[in-house]
């Protein structure tokens, strides 16, 4: 019997903006390149089932390019994808964006991959871990702007 692993990746930033500008910033994928560090580029519809094309630069990784389907939008609030690879149950990986807000004039960004599969244990997720951090960074200086 085999034993599924399973790894989270959880970051989160203080942002000073309305929710409507991040959604805003997060769903206008053909300017990524503009200001993200992480994820250099975003094509696709912004539809639930829908698949779209994403390329990453991992800090001081390889670049890496998949193409997940699009599993909840909630205008606003919550974008989330779930990649997988070669096969379900191999090396998935459930990427969420979420806004909360603060009610202050500030929203709490979120950004989290929950990873599950056979392979999960042999890959070293501090990379990608960083690069949500560079990402959240950057997000919030183009949103404070």
């Amino acid at each position: 019997m085999q034993i599924m692993a399973k790894k989270e990746i959880y970051t989160e930033i203080k942002i000073y903006a309305t929710p409507e500008k991040i959604w805003n910033i997060l769903t206008d994928f053909s300017n990524y390149h503009s200001w993200n560090p992480f994820i250099d580029q975003i094509s696709g519809e912004i539809l639930e089932e829908k698949k779209i094309q994403v390329k990453i630069n991992p800090v001081g990784g390889n670049p890496m390019q998949f193409k997940p389907t699009l599993q909840h939008i909630e205008i606003n609030h919550k974008l989330s994808w779930l990649g997988i690879f070669l096969f379900k149950g191999l090396f998935d990986g459930l990427h969420q964006f979420e806004i909360i807000d603060n009610n202050d004039s500030s929203i709490q960004f979120i950004q989290k991959e929950n990873f599950s599969g056979l392979l999960v244990s042999l890959f070293n997720l501090d990379k990608t871990r960083l690069g949500f951090e560079a990402m959240n960074q950057a997000l919030k200086q183009k949103a404070e702007l």
